[in-house]
């Protein structure tokens, strides 16, 4: 009987491959935009992933990202080293300049400054040179998506000259970093240059990096900093999720997204219920012979269930490989860069299909079920 089935879905090539559609398109758009969604608030954690070395981050009581936050008073650093249970802490600079290139164009980029002597505070890795290159006069590192936004047709960056604040600044360095929320360009330098590069104000750090001596945990440190120095300090995991809950709390995007993916639902339960429907409506004689010749109604449910299970399973895996493809094909581009595939996305996807298949097959079973066999004979 299930074989039938299959040869009753498959012989309607029309219809068959109609249903094929609206599910594979109903999973590429619900698994693609969960995709870039969770990619894109994920970046709002790129700051502290950056600098991998931080264990705690130290910062104003009122700061609530690596790009929301107030400067403090250079006495913070020596007051988080006092405290027991700190093994090292270094002096961390975040802010936004105007930058104006070699051939006149502006561009806002954001300064970072790291500190001088152990050069906390910079990505893992370098696409070119290496870290020790800050050491060298009015040195810049640039961000290997700045690159791509500041440069054009394959331009070389190390060697090019900037102007940052009437100051000179020289670009010696690429480095390997996870793309910040707004993709803006990065330029790292020393903690005592970024100081040159930045507008003056009277407080200009902005965060203590902090690490644990052994034995210790970086929750009871930034506890005990907190207690002692009135500061506010956060685990690497705890800062990075306060950056990530930032962007869903003050933007639009989870709205925006969310639209698309119901969107992407409700187009699947119309195409596919109204092929579905079309193709038992042109089969009802065939269902209603089958009940004709004491096929039961669980065997017809049992076939129909057959047919949306093998469109579901086809159009499912078409759906997946065209988001893989999709994030493949794009893996070149800056923006995409790091991109990748939850492993509950494709299942949230795969609920999705089941549900769409479950509302979309009963519709379609009522008028089966509803079938007198001796219609066959009419």
């Amino acid at each position: 009987m299930l074989w039938i089935a299959i040869r009753m879905l498959t012989g309607d090539a029309q219809k068959f491959y109609g249903l094929l559609f609206g599910i594979a398109f109903s999973t590429l758009l619900i698994t693609q935009q969960l995709t870039i969604f969770v990619n894109l608030i994920e970046r709002g954690a790129s700051g502290v992933y950056n600098a991998p070395e931080a264990e705690v981050w130290v910062m104003d009581p009122v700061s609530r990202t690596t790009d929301v936050n107030y400067a403090m008073p250079s006495t913070a650093l020596d007051e988080v080293r006092s405290v027991p249970g700190v093994e090292w802490a270094v002096p961390h600079l975040r802010a936004v300049a105007s930058v104006r290139t070699g051939t006149g164009d502006l561009e806002g980029v954001a300064i970072i400054g790291v500190d001088d002597a152990t050069l906390i505070g910079m990505p893992e890795n370098m696409v070119a040179e290496t870290k020790e290159v800050l050491s060298q006069p009015d040195a810049v590192v640039i961000d290997d998506g700045g690159v791509f936004n500041l440069f054009e047709n394959g331009e070389d960056p190390i060697g090019q000259r900037l102007e940052l604040n009437d100051q000179r600044a020289v670009i010696r360095g690429v480095a390997d970093s996870i793309p910040s929320f707004t993709s803006q360009v990065v330029l790292y330098t020393k903690y005592s240059q970024a100081l040159n590069y930045v507008p003056g104000t009277r407080n200009r750090l902005t965060f203590v990096l902090a690490g644990v001596t052994e034995g210790e945990t970086a929750a009871g440190v930034a506890d005990r900093i907190e207690e002692q120095t009135g500061l506010k300090a956060e685990t690497r995991e705890e800062f990075a999720q306060a950056g990530v809950d930032f962007i869903v709390q003050n933007t639009g995007i989870p709205t925006n997204f969310g639209i698309t993916v119901v969107l992407g639902f409700v187009v699947g339960v119309a195409i596919v219920g109204l092929t579905f429907s079309l193709f038992i409506r042109d089969n009802i004689k065939q269902f209603g012979a089958l009940k004709a010749i004491g096929v039961t109604n669980s065997k017809i449910v049992g076939m129909v269930s057959a047919q949306a299970a093998l469109v579901g399973a086809v159009g499912y895996a078409l759906g997946v490989i065209g988001t893989v493809t999709f994030i493949w094909a794009f893996s070149g581009n800056p923006f995409f860069k790091g991109f990748y595939i939850p492993w509950q996305i494709p299942l949230i996807s795969l609920a999705a299909v089941v549900v769409i298949l479950a509302i979309t097959g009963w519709i379609a079973l009522r008028s089966v079920l509803n079938t007198e066999p001796a219609s066959v004979f009419r």
